[in-house]
């Protein structure tokens, strides 16, 4: 076999798995996930206590880290994503602290969880999630900083 041949092939079949990828992802939101799309229009801020913070979520949670928050309203799960409680520039916070929480309320598996894309702690503002809701990573956390800007 030739080596352009092979090349050839090997670009067909990456197209092919990126396509089907592609189709697996939009599938998987319109099939039930659409219930976790962020809608910025759609957010509120809400201050509370922290009552615990759980790095890793309990059973029946949406995957990453969470704030349980005492609100006024009752009590909150604040979810953080995957890389809230992790790397430089993490949200740090104890129970017992007052926090202001930016995000959307969603409803996964029958339960509220409030989708934080920021969380205020003492005047610092750390952000859990970009605009459309995807979980920021320490490495952004990191870019970001180093370019001297905010996310």
């Amino acid at each position: 076999m030739n080596r352009n041949h092979f090349a050839k092939s090997t670009r067909m079949i990456a197209e092919l798995l990126t396509g089907l990828l592609f189709a697996i992802l939009v599938v998987a939101q319109t099939a039930g996930e659409s219930s976790l799309y962020y809608d910025v229009s759609q957010e509120v801020t809400l201050s509370g206590t922290v009552s615990a913070v759980l790095i890793k979520p309990a059973p029946g949670m949406i995957m990453g880290s969470h704030l349980l928050l005492a609100t006024v309203s009752g009590p909150v799960d604040a979810s953080l994503g995957r890389w809230g409680l992790v790397g430089d520039g993490a949200l740090w916070v104890t129970p017992g602290q007052q926090v202001e929480v930016t995000g959307v309320m969603k409803t996964f598996k029958g339960k509220q969880v409030f989708m934080a894309r920021t969380v205020k702690v003492g005047g610092h503002v750390y952000t859990m999630r970009n605009e459309y809701g995807i979980p920021v990573s320490p490495q952004s956390r990191q870019r970001t900083a180093q370019k001297g800007e905010s996310l």
